[in-house]
């Protein structure tokens, strides 16, 4: 890979980050593996359905609700206060995010205020769903790295962050998708459910950029097989801003992406045993 960047582009730097060209290579690879599966081919939908319900599954885990998949699968009390209403937050992002995508690229901050409203559903009150949290109010949900910025700090680099998505970027699809993720995770811009919008949003760029476009390598699973003690680790050294900060979170959502690959493969090849 070329050592030089481009210098409007603030994202190309991270590119060239010890390890991180390793990490984008190997998630290509992974990523192309189980797009070749036989399956892929004629059960592509039945993949994606898997892929979102296991993804929504690990984004809940992440936010202690830790349910076993055939739990989630035949519970409906998702607007019951607690773990039920976390795991329901889950799903449906995870279900609305692909219905975002053409909107996202012009208007990312439209698609977050969406997010947020569907995953508060009808549990939280009217006035803080949907909107950035205001000077002096709470930020609910389990701690996540460090202490989130001030509310009038959290605009400025919401802004920030919607340019880089809009302006595009020569950086790979992991890259964006790690940035994007990081950042909305250190920034919790939200009063709730700020870990299972960010999970969306990078779910989009993944699904957007082509890297994932049928939706079959849920990188949730990944962040929540790795732990969430490692999650917290990672999003640290993101949120601190230094080269082995950034380096160590990408390459910590490169694993999880090829770990969510892994789960795809094993629901392929059940798929093929004709064993679900």
């Amino acid at each position: 890979m070329s050592n030089t960047v481009d210098p409007v582009d603030p994202l190309a730097p991270l590119a060239e980050l010890p390890g991180v060209p390793q990490a984008v290579e190997s998630v290509r690879k992974a990523v192309d593996r189980v797009y070749g599966h036989r399956i892929m081919r004629r059960r592509s939908s039945e993949v994606s359905g898997e892929a979102a319900l296991r993804g929504a599954r690990a984004s809940a885990a992440l936010e202690g609700a830790d349910w076993a998949l055939e739990e989630v699968r035949r519970r409906t009390d998702f607007g019951v206060a607690g773990e039920p209403r976390t795991v329901g937050a889950a799903l449906r992002v995870t279900a609305e995010a692909g219905q975002l995508l053409d909107v996202w690229q012009q208007s990312p901050l439209r698609v977050l205020a969406r997010l947020h409203l569907v995953a508060a559903g009808k549990g939280e009150p009217g006035d803080a769903v949907g909107r950035p949290r205001l000077a002096g109010e709470p930020v609910d949900g389990p701690e996540a790295g460090s202490a989130p910025p001030p509310a009038d700090e959290v605009g400025v680099r919401l802004d920030g962050l919607a340019q880089l998505i809009t302006g595009g970027t020569s950086a790979p699809a992991l890259v964006l998708a790690s940035v994007v993720h990081g950042e909305l995770m250190t920034l919790r811009p939200f009063g709730s459910y700020n870990g299972p919008v960010a999970r969306a949003a990078e779910r989009i760029v993944l699904i957007g950029s082509g890297l994932d476009p049928k939706a079959i390598c849920p990188a949730e699973v990944g962040q929540a097989e790795q732990g969430r003690e490692a999650y917290r680790a990672a999003l640290d050294g993101f949120a601190s801003g230094t080269p082995e900060g950034m380096a160590a979170w990408i390459a910590q959502c490169g694993r999880a992406v090829e770990l969510g690959v892994r789960e795809s493969t094993a629901v392929c090849e059940a798929l093929q045993r004709g064993a679900a």
